[in-house]
């Protein structure tokens, strides 16, 4: 029932690994054991440490700690949750929103018994896999969404880059043969158009991706069925 605070603690980066995540691990088993955060395969892969760190969303684990200044007392990391989001505990955000907006495009192959295989794989050509590249590569961690003001705006009701690149992702899938009733369920005022290209998902995205052009991709193709 406290109010919330900041805390500051030291670390000897000459006996710390060389990203914040390893100087979290460090402040919660040497200094502070009720410290809480997520974090799991310390290697971008899983998205569970995605946090606020200088201002900027990015994953814990990926980030370096910066080199100290010629100051001798060194350098300060700010480190916050997610923005916008309700906070459970310390840098744990409740994601439990995002997560029903996911479920809500169905993200899962879908396709008619008469296109599936008699037996085998499911081949795709070479041109139709390469269109999944940099949209398979997506862990969740909620970064371009909780860096989204209209996510911020409208968050309830907006679905936010993470998951539109997601549904990207099922629409442009040469497998999937529901693509016409996935279009159908994104045209939607708020779903889909309250993103206005601000462009902040594609800058802080920590895998390098874009979902603003994803997001472009979507209107686009529902622009062309009208």
């Amino acid at each position: 029932g406290a109010a919330p605070r900041m805390d500051t603690f030291p670390v000897d980066l000459n006996d710390c690994g060389p990203m914040v995540l390893d100087a979290l691990l460090k402040i919660k088993w040497e200094m502070d054991a009720t410290l809480s955060f997520r974090r799991s395969c310390r290697e971008g892969i899983c998205g569970s440490c995605a946090m606020n760190i200088d201002g900027t969303n990015t994953l814990a684990c990926l980030k370096f700690i910066e080199e100290p200044d010629t100051d001798e007392h060194g350098h300060t990391v700010t480190i916050n949750p997610l923005p916008h989001m309700y906070v459970i505990k310390d840098l744990v955000p409740d994601v439990s929103m995002f997560y029903e907006q996911y479920r809500s495009i169905e993200p899962w192959l879908q396709a008619n018994e008469a296109e599936k295989p008699a037996q085998g794989e499911w081949l795709q050509t070479v041109e139709s896999r390469r269109k999944l590249d940099g949209l398979y590569e997506c862990v969740l961690c909620l970064c371009c969404s909780t860096s989204c003001p209209s996510y911020w705006w409208n968050g309830d009701k907006y679905l936010g880059p993470a998951v539109l690149m997601q549904a990207y992702r099922w629409v442009i899938d040469s497998r999937d043969t529901n693509t016409d009733a996935r279009l159908d369920a994104l045209d939607d005022t708020y779903k889909l158009y309250r993103c206005h290209t601000i462009m902040n998902c594609s800058k802080t995205c920590p895998k390098h991706l874009n979902p603003g052009k994803a997001i472009g991709h979507i209107k686009k193709m529902i622009a062309d069925r009208h």
